[in-house]
């Protein structure tokens, strides 16, 4: 009996019924062989690691405080964990489940005679174990193994926009310390025009119409340095979010040239890069795959459903000889079932299967299409940005230089204080300008980084 037992749980094991679910093929995804602003070039982004790309210390030590201590990654990888665990639920249903049970029972019957007799019983044994001919279980295990695919996939999405998200927030930070440096020489210069003009007031020199103009100029300059404290204020708390612990930047950092901060240069790679280095385009693919497995699942459902039971124990009227000689006992059974009227639930559930596919068809290639176009997007403004920045430099020193021009004009009184103002708000603006206009090509090339699926590796710099 026991061989028996034994060759009808293998032969449980063996019995692996057909797949239902249809071949998977990835969808067309439309995407240009190369960049259109730029020819491609070998190395992958995701290869560089983001204590590579980042040279500042400080930014490093935030980004590494953010991954281990920010709320929505922790629960991101939470939802891995939970998602790992139904898998493991649903992959468990592909195996035989072995039972021991024991039971004591005392009755009463009438025949002839009141009789009352004892029942003992110990067993182990096959539970309902499902014999997956069309491959409904099978199926269900594949579309959990690939949703926790999916889901890491997520996770790593997550920690490449904190990555991202991190290094912008600080060179934000950065940027809006030098506008409010600025704002506080621009104030102090002004301050200064201002005690001079009311001072030649005062002694009749200069017009009242000089004086409220220079006191005009000394308020703007003073809202202006009042709103950069409360936007540096409100970058602290947003880098404080981030990190998820109170953050300190030094005073002495600042947004600095090319290469102080960031690396200057990144290769683009080759389009068909992003289908393997782009988490959330693998988690799309993850999403696909598991709807297509649920298809297969839909359809085995209008098939039969053969379960089998086995067990083989002891069983005796008495506790003390329930495990005598003779005393063996066993039973196999097998449980079939097929829907004949089922109102159409079992159609309905094959229609919103391939619905979900359909689906994450679309979300597929609209993830595909996104990446490709994030990318070419940053490419054609990391060109612009350079003439941008060039341009503006050049701008801020001729500025510059018709300020001092005006200002000399002025102090001998060919021109009015007029010209001075002019002066004075377009070297602002320009100085300005100047600073905007770094921080967005720094925060491009994050952006650049971030969405040719680099901030996945963390190991030390060479």
């Amino acid at each position: 009996m026991n061989k028996q037992l034994s060759s009808l749980s293998l032969l449980s094991l063996l019995l692996a019924g057909c797949s239902m679910a249809p071949d998977y093929q990835a969808p067309a995804t439309g995407v240009a062989p190369v960049y259109a602003t730029t020819g491609a070039q070998a190395t992958p982004v995701a290869d560089l690691g983001w204590r590579d790309f980042f040279l500042d210390e400080s930014l490093r030590s935030l980004v590494a405080q953010a991954l281990a201590q920010n709320h929505d990654l922790i629960a991101a990888t939470a939802n891995v964990e939970r998602a790992r665990a139904l898998y493991r639920v649903e992959r468990a249903d592909q195996l035989p489940n072995l039972a021991v049970g024991a039971s004591a029972a005392r009755a009463r019957v009438n025949e002839g005679r009141p009789v009352t007799a004892n029942q003992y019983q110990v067993n182990a044994g096959v539970t309902a174990f499902e014999l997956d001919f069309f491959g409904r279980v099978r199926n269900l295990s594949d579309a959990a193994l690939e949703s926790y695919f999916a889901t890491a996939a997520a996770r790593e999405t997550a920690r490449l926009a904190l990555v991202a998200e991190v290094a912008s927030a600080y060179l934000t930070l950065l940027a809006d310390r030098e506008q409010l440096a600025l704002t506080e020489r621009t104030f102090n210069a002004r301050k200064e025009s201002y005690d001079l003009i009311k001072l030649a007031y005062d002694r009749g020199v200069r017009s009242l119409l000089d004086l409220r103009q220079a006191e005009t100029a000394l308020e703007t300059a003073r809202a202006d340095q009042a709103a950069f404290r409360r936007q540096v204020a409100q970058d602290e708390n947003a880098l404080t979010l981030l990190v998820g612990a109170p953050v300190t930047v030094t005073p002495e950092k600042v947004l600095g040239e090319d290469g102080t901060l960031l690396v200057p240069g990144l290769p683009e790679g080759l389009p068909s890069d992003l289908l393997v280095r782009r988490p959330d385009i693998a988690q799309a693919e993850h999403n696909l795959r598991a709807a297509n497995a649920n298809i297969g699942a839909a359809r085995a459902a209008f098939f039969p459903r053969i379960s089998l039971t086995s067990a083989l124990g002891t069983a005796s009227t008495s506790l003390s000889g329930l495990f005598e000689g003779g005393t063996k006992v066993w039973n196999v059974g097998a449980d079939a079932s097929l829907p004949i009227f089922d109102f159409g639930r079992n159609q309905a559930n094959l229609d919103v299967a391939k619905a979900d596919r359909d689906i994450a068809v679309a979300n597929y290639q609209g993830a595909v299409r996104t990446g490709f176009r994030e990318v070419a997007d940053a490419l054609a403004a990391r060109s612009s940005l350079d003439d941008q920045v060039a341009a503006q430099s050049a701008l801020v020193v001729a500025t510059r230089e018709s300020h001092d021009l005006a200002k000399a004009r002025y102090d001998r009184g060919v021109d009015s204080y007029l010209q001075v103002l002019d002066a004075q708000r377009n070297l602002f603006a320009a100085e300005s300008g100047l600073i905007a206009l770094r921080q967005q090509r720094l925060i491009n090339l994050v952006t650049l980084y971030k969405a040719l699926g680099g901030g996945l590796s963390d190991r030390p710099p060479a």
